[in-house]
């Protein structure tokens, strides 16, 4: 896809996704949820991690109002389903360990957005908010699930209801997100995360994502019968042999993802 609304790289196993229409503090339409999911989907099949970010000063301020012209004619429904569904399943699916690097307000369906992520980083001056009762709506884009999961369910009732700005800071206090990083070392900090899971043990990172995300449903006894098999799957490896061997040997482990 020759993307519009955003800009897509793969350098050293890592894909790195920029959402790219700053003067919108990059807005959600159509066309960018069509490209994010291709983006997504590319990035599972090309690379070892992948990381999503925004150009400019804000992460994603959420659904571009004015990308209908007509509010009272706008599908929520259908636009949801079809479009928000697709993308977010494409980022929570993805076999490969997905970082959400925000670096700035992530607001609406653009802190779900985000929060669909395995790892989020923010910089300290970042915020996150739950618009949508400002307008007459209820969290959307997967924010009724991933909310009580991140932060608990009080914390997710007030966030949804008051709609005030979560800060970075707070939101790293509340388990939210992964860490909060001060502006300066942010850059710096997202891109050494990255490194550090293009070269780490591919086959393990698949199937920590699956294990927690499917502990949602199962008791104690179905979640250690998964983790036997799935163990059980990473301990014929290779890399889980040349882990063994590079530890006794003391020296830093070579992994090929296989």
């Amino acid at each position: 896809m020759d993307y519009q609304t955003l800009t897509y790289s793969l350098q050293n196993g890592v894909a790195l996704i920029t959402l790219n229409r700053p003067e919108t503090l990059n807005a959600l339409t159509q066309q960018m949820r069509a490209e994010i999911t291709d983006a997504v989907l590319a990035a599972g099949r090309e690379a070892r991690v992948m990381v999503l970010t925004g150009a400019g000063k804000a992460f994603c301020s959420g659904q571009d109002l004015g990308d209908s012209s007509n509010a009272a004619n706008l599908d929520l429904e259908r636009t949801l389903r079809d479009e928000y569904m697709p993308m977010i399943r494409a980022l929570r699916e993805l076999p490969i360990p997905t970082i959400c690097a925000v670096n700035g307000p992530a607001a609406g369906a653009g802190a779900n957005l985000a929060l669909a992520a395995d790892v989020v980083i923010a910089t300290e001056s970042a915020y996150f908010m739950q618009a949508f009762s400002r307008i007459g709506l209820m969290p959307d884009a997967g924010g009724t699930y991933e909310l009580p999961r991140a932060m608990g369910a009080a914390k997710a009732m007030g966030a949804a209801l008051f709609a005030d700005k979560i800060s970075a800071k707070q939101a790293d206090d509340w388990g939210m997100i992964w860490e909060a990083v001060p502006d300066t070392e942010f850059e710096k900090q997202w891109h050494a995360r990255a490194r550090h899971l293009a070269e780490g043990p591919t086959l393990a990172y698949k199937e920590i994502k699956r294990a927690i995300q499917e502990s949602y449903g199962n008791d104690w006894t179905a979640q250690m019968e998964q983790e036997s098999k799935r163990q059980g799957k990473l301990g014929k490896t290779r890399d889980f042999q040349e882990g063994v061997v590079a530890f006794l040997e003391k020296r830093p482990a070579s992994y090929e993802g296989r």
